[in-house]
């Protein structure tokens, strides 16, 4: 009876998904992206060369791995009216942040292929069905959508880049600055440190809530007025 070469059956039972939940994996434990082709191979129990048979070259995982995080990202309805936009906008940036959040290495990437899978293309589609079903125009829904991904990402690489993990961390961090800071020649910087950051019950990533309600009362005052 014949038997199947070694590692075919397991080469076999891979499916894309498998191959792209397992790439993500990686990336998020290690920080860096994609994955070498060897080692998610490895992971995956197989031969480099069997992952061509999903994908013909990295790009396309890479394409996949993007297209599973926006998959992860809340749907804005796209009938809203009167204020209710506002709470979706609101809402649909909240879980896209805490995405970023679960998988660093997606915020400089999210908008960069050129080859953008079915999540990637419905996540754009509701956003802009939600904000002309609020009644901005075609213009102000492309600007409304600019400079919310533009606050979502910047806020999240700020978050990632800081030098504790917040809640914990910010007074030790923020206390040593002041403690060495000439308050004279930065009195300000002096004033912030010690009457916002370092006051009880401060929380720094709540900052995103109340710069992101900032924007989208702008976005609110200056809807009709795009054409």
């Amino acid at each position: 009876m014949a038997t199947e070469p070694a590692g075919t059956s397991r080469r076999n039972s891979l499916s894309k998904e498998m191959v792209l939940r397992t790439a993500v994996a990686l990336a998020d434990e290690d920080g860096t992206g994609v994955p070498s082709t060897r080692k998610l191979a490895k992971q995956l129990g197989v031969e480099a060369m069997s992952l061509y048979h999903h994908f013909r070259n990295k790009d396309m995982i890479l394409d996949g791995m993007v297209d599973l995080v926006f998959s992860e990202i809340e749907l804005p309805a796209g009938d809203t009216t009167g204020t209710d936009w506002q709470a979706a906008m609101r809402q649909r940036a909240v879980s896209m942040h805490d995405a970023l959040i679960r998988h660093p290495w997606a915020v400089s990437l999210m908008d960069s292929r050129t080859n953008p899978g079915h999540a990637t293309l419905r996540h754009h589609n509701a956003v802009i069905g939600c904000l002309r079903s609020a009644g901005f125009s075609i213009a102000g829904a492309a600007h409304a959508f600019s400079v919310l991904d533009s606050y979502i990402y910047g806020f999240t690489l700020q978050e990632l880049s800081l030098p504790f993990q917040p809640p914990a961390g910010l007074e030790d961090v923020a206390g040593s600055i002041l403690r060495q800071l000439p308050r004279d020649e930065f009195p300000h910087l002096a004033e912030m440190i010690a009457g916002h950051a370092l006051k009880p019950g401060y929380v720094y990533t709540e900052e995103f809530g109340i710069g992101l309600d900032l924007i989208l009362d702008g976005l609110r005052h200056r809807r009709e007025s795009w054409q």
